[in-house]
């Protein structure tokens, strides 16, 4: 409006010229009246355009500001959501649009609740992390009738068959288990465990989550492949919900079932369960000849900060920022709100961080 304002004094003081002219008794010339009078009208023209300009940039920001996402994650209390959706904020409001946090508590219910708390509230667009993959269909067909995006963090929203019904932003699961394996496999030749018949391999596992299923498979398959001398029969399994609590129970009863067992070595689908194995160990008084590889190093890292390395049979774990996670989530989003073509999977891959490690490679998350 500034630049109207100076276009305006600009034009009335070329008038004021000319009216001075004729009030002296002077003739101006009649090419120098025509230039200046040109003149005023494009210094008007031109202060209008950018003005209008200026007016459509206000527009923008508005429009920026009018950007409501919903991250909307099943165990929402977890240090993995709780980082991701930090992350995923962050991105939003850089945007300059705002984020709302949800916890699904695990609970279907509550999900859907979420989500059509999501759709009333005219939301520009959702993440997600499902708490039941079966529901996805459900889940990807209201985002659909009310035209809102969604995009589906760590747990794809996919069909029956597997196929991805939405953009999916997660980990390279099958390359982050193998990269367990191959850690744990390291150890067990470096401490000449292979063909100990008292050592045995506890690999915690989450059946029910697609994301989850191929983090075990690949912590299986490399870890036989590197130690081929390692007995199946000593390879253990135990399900679980992906809370630390179920994942202490699950492992405490193969542990307890197995006494043959003295030295176990331990990896799973997910940090909690890890630490639930932890756990396990510790009151079955079999932690100090424990080695366990978990999966995402934000509770490990806890371990080593308030344990030290010898405090704590965590050895090892898989590292991969929620943060990339959370940002490259809303980074997929915000190209569906924008009408771009945006890739159906986004994979973020891990590298195996130790006590004598962590600290600089995982950098803010290590604290």
């Amino acid at each position: 409006m500034m630049k109207k304002v100076v276009a305006m004094m600009l034009a009335l003081t070329l008038s004021a010229g000319m009216l001075a002219g004729c009030s002296s008794g002077e003739t101006p010339a009649e090419t120098p009246a025509a230039t200046d009078d040109a003149a005023a009208e494009d210094t008007a023209d031109d202060a209008a355009a950018e003005d209008a300009a200026e007016d459509a940039a206000e527009d923008t920001a508005a429009a920026d500001s009018d950007l409501l996402v919903y991250g909307i994650y099943k165990a929402g209390d977890q240090t993995w959501f709780l980082d991701e959706g930090d992350a995923a904020k962050a991105a939003v409001e850089a945007a300059g649009g705002e984020f709302v946090y949800v916890d699904a508590k695990m609970n279907p219910e509550e999900y859907l609740k979420a989500i059509d708390n999501a759709i009333a509230n005219n939301a520009s667009g959702i993440v997600t992390c499902t708490p039941d993959q079966p529901m996805s269909q459900a889940v990807v067909t209201k985002c659909e009738e009310a035209g809102i995006p969604v995009v589906a963090a760590d747990d794809a929203l996919q069909d029956e068959a597997g196929e991805k019904l939405a953009p999916w932003v997660g980990i390279n699961a099958y390359v982050i288990g193998e990269a367990n394996g191959e850690w744990l496999a390291n150890y067990v030749k470096e401490n000449n465990l292979a063909e100990n018949e008292e050592v045995g391999l506890l690999i915690m596992t989450m059946d029910t989550v697609s994301s989850c299923v191929p983090r075990a498979e690949g912590e299986y398959d490399k870890f036989t492949e590197l130690v081929p001398e390692f007995d199946t029969a000593r390879i253990f399994k135990a399900d679980y919900d992906g809370t630390t609590d179920k994942g202490n129970t699950a492992a405490a009863a193969v542990i307890t079932g197995h006494p043959e067992i003295k030295t176990w070595l331990v990896t799973g689908a997910n940090e909690e369960g890890c630490i639930g194995a932890v756990r396990a160990l510790e009151s079955a008084g079999l932690d100090k000849d424990a080695c366990v590889v978990g999966l995402g190093a934000y509770m490990a890292k806890d371990e080593w900060n308030n344990k030290g390395a010898d405090g704590t049979c965590m050895k090892a774990s898989a590292y991969f920022p929620a943060a990339a996670v959370g940002e490259g989530s809303v980074e997929v989003l915000l190209g569906l709100i924008n009408g771009e073509d945006v890739p159906m999977e986004t994979a973020v891959d891990a590298v195996v961080v130790t006590p004598d490690t962590y600290k600089d490679i995982m950098g803010k998350d290590a604290e």
